[in-house]
C-alpha cells in the first residue's frame, strides 16, 4: 500500500475508535478528499450518523464507544458502495497508530487530494489547449484556466494558507512545438501588412507583443518594426532589414536577408492588422495554456513540495497566461477590468482553515494556549473570461 492509503485508513480508524474526532475533521475534510471509494463511503457514513444524532458521536473523550458505532457505520457505508464489510472496518481500526493523531492523518489525506486535484485540472487545461489549437479558438482554454484558478483558491483556503503566487524555478517547456502552417502564413501576412502600412502599428503595439509570434524569425521582424515605430523612423524593407542586422538576428541566422525582404515586400497584398493580430494573440494564448499546464502538472508530481508551496507555485505559473488573456481582451476592444479587492473570507471558510491548522494533540491542562492560527486570506483568483471574436475590418 502507498503512504496515502495508510493515511486514509488511519484517519478512518481514528474516527471509528474515537467518534469525537469528527468534530476536529468535519469542517475541512470531505469524503471526496479520500482517494479510494470505500474510504469515501466510510467517512461519509460516519458524518451522516453524526449529523443524524448517533449516540456515539456525542460521547466524551474518556467514555467507551459502543460496537454499534462501527456496525452502523459499516451498514450505512454499504448503501453507498460495494465491498464495505465489518472485516475491512476492523482492518482500518487496527491500522490506526494513535487515534489522537486524527488531524495529522487527515491533513495527509487532504494533501493527497490537493495534489490529485491540481494534477487533474492541469491535465484538463492541456487537453483544452490541444483541442483549441487546430480550431483557432481559445474559449475552452480560457474556461479551464478559470477552473484551475478557482480550484487553487478553494484548496488554499482548505489547507489554511495564504493564496498568493510564489515564483518557482521551473523553466518554460523546451519541447519543440509543432507550428501550424496556416498560423505561420497569418503571422507573415500580418508583418507584411504592417510593413506596407506602418500607420497600423499604432493600433496593435499596445497589446501585440513579439513573444506572441510562434516563429522566432517573425518575432525579430516585429521587434524591428516596433523599434522603428517607437523612434518615429521610416519603415520599409531596407530600414527593417538594417534594424534586424543591428539586433544581431542575421548573425545568429534566425533570419536571412532574402526572407526579411520577402516578408516586408510592400508590393504584396496587405490586410487589417488588428484582425490578424488578434488571431496571433489568440494562438499565443493557447500555446501558453499548454505550457502552463505542463508546468503545473510537473509541480503536482513533485512530492517534495508542501501543499502551500504547490498552490503558490501553480498560481505563479498561471501569471503569463493571465497576461496574454488580458492582451487578447484589449485586442478585441474589451479593456480588462481591475480585479476587485480581496474580500474577507466567509466564517465557514475561516473555520476550515483554522481546523486544518489545529494541533493533533490536545493542550495539557494549565499550559498556556497556543496562538490562534491566522485565518486564510483568499484573494480573488485570476479571472479568465473569454473574449468575443471580431470580424476583419
Amino acid at each position: 500500500m502507498t503512504p496515502l492509503t495508510h493515511a486514509e485508513q488511519a484517519t478512518l480508524g481514528a474516527v471509528l475508535l474515537e467518534p469525537h474526532q469528527l468534530g476536529r475533521l468535519a469542517s475541512w475534510l470531505q469524503p471526496a478528499h479520500f482517494y479510494r471509494p470505500i474510504h469515501q463511503a466510510l467517512y461519509a457514513a460516519a458524518l451522516k450518523l453524526r449529523d443524524d444524532g448517533h449516540p456515539a458521536a456525542s460521547l466524551g473523550v474518556e467514555e467507551p464507544v459502543p460496537l454499534s458505532w462501527l456496525a452502523d457505520t459499516v451498514v450505512e457505508a454499504g448503501t453507498q458502495t460495494r465491498g464495505v464489510t465489518a472485516a475491512y472496518a476492523h482492518q482500518v481500526v487496527s491500522s490506526c497508530p494513535r487515534p489522537g493523531h486524527a488531524v495529522a492523518y487527515g491533513r495527509m489525506v487532504l494533501e493527497g487530494a490537493i495534489r490529485r486535484s491540481v494534477a487533474q485540472h492541469a491535465t484538463q487545461l492541456h487537453q483544452a489547449a490541444r483541442a483549441d489549437a487546430p480550431r483557432g479558438t481559445s474559449e475552452e482554454s480560457v474556461r479551464q484556466a478559470e477552473a484551475l484558478s478557482m480550484a487553487l483558491s478553494d484548496l488554499g483556503g482548505r489547507w489554511g494558507t495564504d493564496v498568493q503566487p510564489v515564483p518557482h524555478p521551473l523553466p518554460s517547456s523546451s519541447l519543440p512545438a509543432e507550428l501550424d502552417e496556416q498560423l505561420l502564413a497569418e503571422e507573415e501576412f500580418l508583418l507584411g501588412s504592417l510593413s506596407a502600412r506602418p500607420e497600423q502599428l499604432s493600433q496593435v503595439v499596445s497589446w501585440l507583443h513579439p513573444g506572441d509570434f510562434a516563429d522566432a524569425g517573425h518575432q525579430q521582424v516585429y521587434r524591428a518594426l516596433g523599434a522603428l515605430h517607437h523612434r518615429g523612423e521610416p519603415v520599409d524593407q531596407l530600414t527593417v532589414l538594417w534594424e534586424i542586422q543591428r539586433r544581431g538576428a542575421l548573425a545568429e541566422r534566425t533570419l536571412d536577408t532574402d526572407r526579411v525582404l520577402r516578408i516586408c515586400d510592400s508590393s504584396s497584398l496587405s490586410g487589417a492588422a488588428e484582425h490578424y493580430g488578434e488571431r496571433v494573440v489568440r494562438a499565443a494564448l493557447v500555446r501558453t495554456a499548454a505550457d502552463t499546464a505542463r508546468q503545473v502538472r510537473a509541480l503536482a508530481d513533485d512530492e517534495s513540495l508542501a501543499p502551500g508551496r504547490l498552490i503558490g507555485h501553480a498560481l505563479h505559473a498561471l501569471g503569463p497566461l493571465s497576461a496574454v488573456r488580458d492582451r487578447l481582451r484589449a485586442a478585441t476592444g474589451n479593456v480588462p477590468a481591475s480585479p476587485p479587492a480581496p474580500a474577507r473570507a466567509a466564517p465557514a471558510r475561516e473555520a476550515r482553515a483554522d481546523a486544518a491548522r489545529i494541533r493533533s494533540s490536545a493542550r495539557r491542562p494549565g499550559s498556556p494556549p497556543a496562538p490562534a492560527p491566522a485565518s486564510a486570506s483568499t484573494p480573488h483568483p485570476v479571472s479568465f473570461r473569454p473574449a468575443p471574436r471580431r470580424s476583419p475590418s
